[in-house]
């Protein structure tokens, strides 16, 4: 087992590959251990490199709406009326901690994405 730390993309790619070659590798062995190791330091990489940032919390209410089908209409009794709902969809208004929850509870968008 040769591991080194992962300082750039080809070094990612690389270890990518060799993760892809071990995957069924069992637990407790020079191999499995080789893996482990090998995914924590892709996770670091990944974690440092790739950052996910949280959607905007409008396109995420917008874009449960394309999934399920819904209109502004639709979000009148989670939101309050069609003024509010047109203020919030065209960012005048920002949510509240009630208008998250009730997004969170009838649409079942997580609260992370509406903070």
């Amino acid at each position: 087992m040769n591991i080194k730390p992962i300082k750039n993309k080809k070094n990612y790619e690389d270890a990518l590959k060799r993760i892809d070659d071990l995957w069924s590798a069992k637990k407790n062995t020079p191999e499995g251990d080789e893996l482990d190791v090998l995914t924590t330091l892709v996770e670091a990489y990944e974690e440092n490199n790739y950052k996910i940032v949280p959607p905007d919390p409008v396109e995420a209410i917008k874009f449960r709406m394309e999934q399920m089908g819904l209109n502004n209409s639709d979000l009148i009794p989670i939101l309050g009326g069609r003024n509010r709902v047109s203020e919030i969809l065209n960012r005048k208004r920002n949510l509240t901690v009630k208008m998250i929850k009730s997004l969170n509870q009838e649409l079942n968008i997580p609260a992370e994405s509406l903070i």
